[in-house]
């Protein structure tokens, strides 16, 4: 099974590494030091070695920081992982705290006058550090900036190595664009805002320019390094030599020069005298200070990459719909060995996890997990990221919910799909609940808006059945996916959090409202969705996008309160199951996917309302 289900932390973490911590930040003449979740590539999910947030509190969330005085420590986590956070951090060492009310900046408002609190300049970014300067300022406190991070240093030996998977080529028939294309085309982007290079450092935008893919972060297939971009499109890339297979420089070509990581830091000092365009929000500070220092012009603007990136070319978006197709075939064999032997076994979340993997193995394209399957029986579900480890694992029970998230990385595409399913005969209360999500849930697939629209602007749509009850959820309604890339993509999503990238055409975005009854058991129906090019809708005066569903799996009928349905929420729902069982269906008649009893039961899955 590629999924594991120990703990790899343990609430000991803060009283045995917080004592090494201080003794370093005393050698270094430290008042405290920061501790992002952030890597030096500022990436979400981390290779072990870099998970510095995890090694020192426990706490293995994939957003948080920590701030670590020699007297008193915090850790900060936001509300997707407010249960998690206090199961897995010693209170008795680190005072928890909210890390979006307040987070990080307020507590060091309170920072001691004439404290100095070190960073890592590798592990933040100048648009992040700015508001950190901005408060400690206001306590009569320093930040400076150190040479030998003291967690690190700490660290030691103890430190897992870096990752060294190899780098491999990903084919024109999925990217859908060449690498020398898209350099080219990049470059151009590049010349266009007067600059002479950008230097990139995100993993996805080093995967997608070059049309190469990795396996140094977890759950994603990401080649961690750098690159310096030229305006004419040439490029240099920096990757440790470990991780370059014989083909790659002959799929990178000549007009692109591979060189040691550690030759990076001596090619951004020959930019001096040049205009570099460099991301402040994917960069580190690092990245700004050694450039400012070789006397280089920089330019502040967004990866260039990011954008073209998200917007999928019909090559991607195509492959796309095959991935969930076929994905969606193995979670309609899970659903339906859910809705029929499970709910005789009354199996255990791990058992859980285990089948619908093995669903997934059998389709003969599953390359791995996109992220760690959520399955979540009873009050687990009401984690909204919980992961089933140790002794938290829990059987499903009569009466309650069983959610369920997960996904795969397909080179044709990445799935994440959500279905919630009653375990026995739901009551009226989850029924309703359950058809309040759905409401939300079909208004988003279904809403129509005008090009520039942003996912901030539409956000409300789905959470408004929720607030016309009284209810909420605390976690956005869709983030970016890549095309075999990360599961989690930007710049766009669907929050209430402000974004201003608006949604273009060929992005793709979940759509994933949700309900969750702390102690109790939890409600999400996600499935993802492409933005389609705007067209014209009768009598109207201006053309409009949309969403085109591309996960397709049937919705628990048990659950669905139709009553409390309009007429056309209910036709959406039949039209969504009708076009499930004609994608899905012929997967499961014959194939690799076949299987009759599945085949009959998504039948009776998707009949109408």
């Amino acid at each position: 099974m590629r999924q594991t289900f120990d703990e790899t932390t343990d609430p000991s973490f803060g009283a045995k590494h917080l004592p090494l911590v201080r003794a370093r930040l005393l050698e270094q003449g430290l008042d405290g030091l920061l501790v992002p979740h952030e890597d030096e590539h500022q990436n979400e999910y981390l290779p072990e070695a870099n998970d510095r947030l995890a090694w020192l509190t426990g706490f293995t969330g994939s957003a948080g920081a920590a701030v670590v005085m020699t007297d008193r420590a915090a850790v900060f986590a936001d509300g997707r992982y407010t249960v998690q956070v206090r199961a897995q951090v010693d209170a008795d060492q680190f005072e928890i705290l909210d890390l979006v009310e307040g987070g990080v900046p307020a507590y060091l408002e309170r920072a001691p006058k004439g404290a100095v609190i070190g960073y890592d300049a590798r592990l933040h970014s100048p648009d992040a550090l700015e508001t950190l300067e901005r408060a400690v300022a206001k306590a009569g406190a320093a930040l400076r900036p150190v040479d030998v991070n003291p967690l690190d240093a700490a660290w030691a030996e103890a430190r897992p190595a870096q990752p060294q998977a190899p780098i491999v080529p990903h084919e024109d028939r999925y990217s859908g664009e060449s690498h020398s294309s898209k350099r080219e085309r990049i470059g151009r982007a590049v010349a266009e805002v007067g600059a002479d290079a950008a230097v990139l450092t995100a993993a996805p935008s080093i995967a997608w320019l070059f049309n190469v893919r990795g396996g140094d972060v977890i759950r994603s297939p990401l080649p961690m390094g750098q690159a310096i971009l030229n305006a004419d499109g040439t490029a240099d890339l920096f990757v440790d030599p470990a991780k370059v297979t014989n083909e790659l420089p002959g799929w990178l070509g000549d007009a692109v020069t591979l060189k040691p990581s550690e030759a990076l830091e001596a090619a951004l000092d020959a930019l001096a005298g040049k205009t570099v365009l460099i991301d402040p929000v994917q960069s580190s500070a690092w990245y700004f200070d050694r450039l400012e220092r070789a006397g280089a012009r920089i330019v502040r603007a967004m990866d260039p990459c990011a954008v073209p990136r998200a917007a999928k070319n019909p090559v991607e978006i195509e492959g796309t719909r095959r991935a969930h197709i076929r994905d969606g075939a193995a979670l309609t064999r899970f659903l339906h060995w859910v809705d029929t032997v499970a709910q005789d076994t009354l199996p255990s979340e791990r058992e859980i996890v285990g089948v619908l993997e093995g669903f997934r193995e059998a389709t003969g394209a599953l390359k791995d997990l996109s992220f760690d399957t959520i399955a979540g029986a009873g009050p687990n579900g009401a984690l909204p990221h919980y992961k089933p480890v140790g002794d938290k694992i829990r059987r499903i029970e009569k009466g309650s919910l069983l959610l369920v998230d997960g996904g795969g990385q397909y080179l044709d595409g990445t799935t994440d799909v959500t279905r919630t399913v009653a375990i026995g005969e739901p009551t009226a209360d989850q029924r309703r609940m359950f058809t309040l999500v759905l409401k939300g849930h079909i208004a988003m697939a279904t809403i129509r808006f005008p090009a520039g629209t942003t996912g901030h602007q539409l956000d409300a749509i789905a959470r408004q059945p929720m607030w016309m009850a009284g209810l909420d959820y605390d976690h956005g309604t869709g983030h970016g996916v890549g095309s075999y890339l990360g599961v989690h993509e930007g710049p766009q999503r669907i929050a209430k959090a402000v974004n201003t990238q608006p949604l273009l055409t060929g992005m793709i975005l979940s759509n994933e409202p949700g309900y969750y009854r702390e102690g109790h058991w939890g409600i999400r129906i996600e499935t993802l969705q492409v933005v389609t090019a705007p067209e014209p809708i009768p009598s109207g005066e201006r053309p409009m996008h949309g969403f085109e569903q591309l996960t397709f799996a049937p919705l628990d009928r048990k659950l669905i309160d139709v009553e409390m349905l309009t007429t056309a929420e209910r036709a959406y729902v039949d039209a969504y199951h009708a076009e499930a069982l004609a994608k899905v269906g012929p997967l499961l008649a014959e194939g690799m996917q076949a299987d009759a009893a599945a085949l009959a039961w998504l039948k009776a899955a998707c009949a109408p309302l």
